[in-house]
């Protein structure tokens, strides 16, 4: 009886199993077909059209040898000033990727005869962008390094990652069904061909070898990694192979082409290492800095001197360095995975400690006195604003006095008036300042009150016969009566 009451449930229990992988099996499934999908591009990819464009690109004469030549000598005064706008506008008019392209394209599908022309194209490409940025800094006033300049001198593993991607992203973007110029575009600013070879071209103009070289370097590992990425889409998408008539032609041509693949991807190797190495290098040596020198408040660094190919750093303090304290430091190094074989040379200096001191102190009382000069020319400001502000307050007090009204011919004129006119029951008095905002006048006015209201007609003589009496009185010029 047990036996049969287990069956059911195991096999329950085996068909949720299977109905759990079956759902997990479709949904692996369902992912797969949407990534397939999504990330794609052979289906969109036209061939033929793309191995056309990128010979169409290789030619280097006539319209695109001008266009380079303006673009150096735009790219060189954005260099020349650090101006950064100037520089990428130089690189998107620069017409510099096309033989670097045609060279990756050309060893993927065999074709030598296009790997020649791409390679003389990008011959005369560099000579002639060199030698126009050599004439333009020869010629030029401005001769310092400029961080535009400086940042072209020493290329970094960022540098390799972006040849990589921008090599990547153009060879798909020109293999798409129709023309994708924005990423076109924006390749050639990521890259940054332009710059390194008019830095090239300054270096040689101020006889500044290594300037050239680290620039040159910098271009190279621009153009192998374009041109291997490349090669690598190429081979991907299945670009057709060139086909050869001749078998032992064709055979020579696949080897040679496998020559020149291998030829490109040692150096890429090669080169990714060592500035790998070198970034690597250069992180753990700011690293040490921070965390061993900056971050101690006993340590006065004046100087630092790192050499990456010499293995050697050279540190000078301000002040006496104890041997334990050296002793300590390079134990630290050693923690620091990429610099722990590099020689620390530390040096210290108690009389430069004082001497720097003893400036850091006159430099401290020269500052107070100067602050001290400031605060008292300040004080008397305030004093003399303080002058002014009450002359200004005795001035507006003058300026609002009201000036008396004459009491006793109005005494007299008022009790005559009150004879003359027994309906008056008030009368008021006084001057009124009145504009016609050109000028302002002082007019007298008076100010009837009548025991009995009449008629306008009425009041108004009345009001005229009061005016008139009293102008003659007062003898005034004018009189107004409200």
């Amino acid at each position: 009886m047990e036996e049969n009451t287990n069956q059911p449930a195991n096999s329950e229990q085996e068909e949720i199993k299977e109905s759990v992988k079956r759902d997990a099996i479709g949904l692996f499934a369902s992912i797969k077909l949407f990534l397939s999908g999504l990330l794609n591009i052979r289906s969109d990819t036209d061939k033929d059209q793309t191995i056309e464009d990128v010979k169409n690109d290789i030619p280097f004469k006539g319209h695109n040898a001008w266009i380079l030549i303006f673009s150096v000598f735009v790219a060189s005064i954005g260099l020349n000033v650090s101006s950064t706008a100037v520089v990428i506008g130089a690189m998107l008019i620069s017409p510099l990727m096309g033989p670097i392209v045609g060279v990756g394209l050309s060893i993927a599908i065999n074709d030598i005869d296009t790997l020649k022309r791409s390679l003389v194209n990008l011959g005369v490409m560099v000579g002639l962008s060199v030698l126009t940025a050599t004439l333009y800094f020869a010629v030029s006033p401005l001769t310092e390094l400029t961080p535009e300049l400086k940042s072209r001198t020493a290329p970094t593993i960022l540098d390799v990652f972006v040849a990589i991607s921008g090599g990547l992203a153009l060879i798909i973007a020109k293999s798409k069904k129709g023309t994708m110029p924005n990423a076109i575009a924006g390749v050639a600013i990521a890259t940054a061909l332009m710059p390194p070879l008019c830095t090239v071209g300054f270096g040689i103009a101020v006889l500044k070898v290594e300037i050239a070289i680290g620039a040159m370097y910098l271009f190279c590992i621009n153009a192998i990694f374009i041109a291997l990425s490349t090669f690598i889409v190429a081979k991907l998408l299945r670009f057709p192979m060139l086909r050869y008539a001749n078998s032992a032609k064709r055979k020579r041509t696949a080897r040679i082409a496998s020559a020149f693949a291998i030829i490109a991807v040692i150096p890429a190797i090669w080169t990714f290492y060592i500035t790998l190495n070198m970034s690597n290098a250069d992180r753990d040596y700011k690293s040490f800095l921070a965390n061993e020198i900056d971050a101690n408040p006993n340590l006065y660094l004046r100087k630092e001197f790192y050499e990456y190919d010499d293995k050697s750093i050279k540190l000078y303090f301000d002040g006496e360095i104890a041997e334990a304290t050296v002793s300590d430091l390079q134990n630290e190094l050693k923690n620091y995975e990429s610099i722990r074989d590099f020689t620390l040379k530390i040096s210290g200096n108690k009389a430069r400690g004082i001497e720097q001191i003893s400036k850091a102190n006159d430099r401290y009382i020269v500052e107070l006195n100067r602050l001290e000069t400031e605060n008292e020319e300040l004080l008397d400001k305030v004093e003399d604003l303080k002058i002014r502000l009450a002359l200004l307050e005795t001035q507006l007090a003058e300026a609002q006095k009201v000036a008396p009204v004459e009491v006793l011919p109005y005494n007299n004129i008022a009790k005559d008036a009150k004879i003359r006119f027994p309906d008056l029951s008030e009368l008021g008095y006084g001057e009124v300042l009145q504009s016609n905002f050109l000028k302002v006048d002082t007019v007298k006015v008076i100010f009837p009150q009548w025991k009995f209201q009449v008629s306008d007609s009425l009041n108004d003589v009345r009001n005229k016969d009061l005016r008139e009496w009293i102008t003659s009185e007062l003898k005034a010029d004018t009189l107004l009566v409200k």
